[in-house]
């Protein structure tokens, strides 16, 4: 088991590594990232603190599971930026309040 700090970086890890695919390889890159993140996330949330469950349950949940969408990207790519932006803000608030 994971402790909750590692889970929150490898969570970070792929939220981020998605955005940063999205520009870079083909479509199949985030949609990986983002399944494993909302796996990773799944398995946390009976686990984690308030700030954190409530992030695993609500901007996570936010983006397509299957795919990424191949009409209005730029929307596609804002969701995600938002999505690692609120990320950042539970990041923050746990190890840097």
């Amino acid at each position: 088991m994971l402790t909750e700090d590692e889970a929150l970086e490898l969570l970070a890890y792929l939220v981020t590594s998605a955005r940063t695919q999205v520009d870079e390889a083909g479509e199949y890159g985030p949609m990986r990232l983002l399944t494993a993140a909302r796996r990773l996330g799944a398995a946390m949330a009976a686990h984690s603190s308030p700030s954190t469950a409530e992030f695993l349950a609500g901007p996570l949940t936010t983006l397509p599971e299957l795919a990424v969408p191949k009409v209005d990207r730029e929307d596609y790519v804002a969701r995600l930026d938002r999505v690692c932006s609120e990320l950042a803000v539970v990041l923050r608030n746990r190890y840097a309040p």
